[in-house]
């Protein structure tokens, strides 16, 4: 193979590792900086700020003598307070030797129990902190949809016929009463799939009826990054018009298609921009979680369907920002437990956990279809990173919070000797289980 035929692949391996590495910094970045900064606030001296681990490319030591630096390998980093004895905040008070009590006071093993704790917990909830604030501001910027389902601008999509007008509040669809948003959408879920529908609609003080385009036609949305739809070359606002040669109508049609496919290989006829492509792929198993709770294991493209128009919103307020910003952190926290209960009792495939190759691939197919794409994707992995923490397991912050549990109960801490094995227990589990995913991402569909 030529020289010049490897740059394209290169040039996307690039972006792919710029991505993930950006990405990772910035959670990083914050997650270590909630221990640094409610550290200094309960009086733990912070010695290193290190984004990035092994051999230090760049560094400087603050008024308060604190060294941040940045190492060769972005992927972590640590905050090594006063007394640590490695970059895991590991140590014991037995290990603080002759300190004087004020020096003892600015080490992590010899601040009280409420500064330690505050500390580590810092960290996570940081973590979470950023998705939230990511999310609310996403929601300010883009808006929500009006409770009454109304049109706020029609898109121009070729082939599909359009009576519907900007400001058109539907007020029924396919003879459905629909008071709200929700029971549009359920509406809309349950045409059958007819090209056309009837609509209720309200437009300048009256009430009409009229026949339009059925609401969810199959006009592709969003693609999902590393999905067999992307790596076809299948883009947003393509519009399939047939599979494998039998035409489709809805997009819960094509749905309907590809779910019977069973993982065979499909053609897609697609229109774009007045042209008609075909394009082939193989739908992937992919395990979905339920609104009710549990995973239903369907075959999928990784396409998601849109209204041919788009609704009039509104801008909401800060505190409802927020409120949805942690509503959207709290089902991605909760789905991704989840996920994992699942894994571990066997009803769900375990190719589900991804590692870096995977994680890394995400980032840079998010970047590529967009910077709010690629911010909302970073949030999710705030959550994602958050909520690992707080494992119980020695070495994450949620294993030196179980430790300092059992000291306020027991009064004291746990044994030196039985730290150190439980927190190299942590870590051979820790290690196994990067492994794993590696493995994953290396031999999983």
């Amino acid at each position: 193979m030529e020289l010049i035929n490897l740059i394209p692949s290169f040039g996307g391996l690039a972006y792919t590792i710029l991505a993930f590495v950006l990405a990772l910094s910035i959670i990083v970045f914050v997650h270590e900086y909630g221990h640094y900064i409610v550290g200094r606030w309960s009086g733990i001296h912070a010695e290193v700020f290190s984004l990035g681990f092994g051999p230090v490319i760049w560094s400087r030591v603050d008024r308060r003598g604190t060294r941040w630096q940045l190492a060769a390998l972005p992927l972590g980093g640590y905050v090594k307070f006063m007394g640590d004895s490695n970059a895991a905040s590991a140590g014991h008070v037995e290990d603080l030797g002759d300190l004087t009590a004020e020096q003892r006071r600015a080490t992590m093993q010899g601040a009280p129990l409420w500064a330690r704790t505050a500390t580590v917990a810092a960290g996570p909830v940081f973590n979470f902190i950023l998705s939230i604030a990511v999310f609310a501001g996403i929601f300010l910027l883009s808006g929500v949809a009006t409770d009454a389902p109304t049109v706020g601008t029609v898109k121009p999509v070729p082939g599909i016929a359009t009576a519907l007008e900007p400001g058109d509040r539907i007020i029924a669809l396919g003879g459905q009463e629909t008071p709200d948003f929700p029971a549009f959408m359920a509406a809309a879920a349950a045409l059958p799939t007819a090209a056309e529908t009837t609509y209720r609609v309200e437009r300048g003080g009256q009430t009409l009826e009229v026949t339009d385009s059925h609401p969810l036609p199959p006009l592709v949305e969003t693609v999902q990054p590393d999905s067999a739809a992307s790596e076809a070359g299948v883009q947003a606002g393509d519009i399939v018009t047939a599979v494998d040669g039998q035409p489709v109508t809805t997009f819960a049609q094509l749905r309907e298609v590809v779910g019977a496919s069973d993982g065979g290989p499909l053609r897609l006829t697609l229109m774009r921009g007045g042209e008609e492509i075909t394009l082939d792929l193989q739908p992937r198993r992919v395990d979905l979680p339920l609104p009710e709770g549990g995973f239903e294991t369907r075959w999928l493209i990784g396409l998601t369907g849109a209204l041919y128009f788009d609704p009039e919103t509104r801008v909401p307020g800060v505190l409802e920002s927020i409120g949805l910003g942690a509503t959207q952190s709290w089902d991605i926290a909760t789905t991704s437990l989840s996920g994992l209960w699942h894994m571990i009792t066997g009803a769900i495939s375990s190719c589900n956990l991804r590692g870096p190759i995977g994680i890394a691939e995400t980032s840079g197919a998010a970047a590529s279809a967009g910077i709010t794409n690629f911010i909302w994707f970073i949030a999710m992995l705030s959550t994602a990173v958050g909520m690992m923490n707080l494992f119980p397991v020695p070495v994450l912050d949620g294993g030196h919070l179980v430790f300092y549990a059992y000291e306020a109960v027991a009064g004291k801490p746990p044994n030196a000797k039985a730290l150190r094995v439980l927190m190299s227990i942590g870590l051979a589990a820790i290690l196994t289980l990067m492994v794993f995913a590696l493995s994953n991402d290396l031999f999983c569909p």
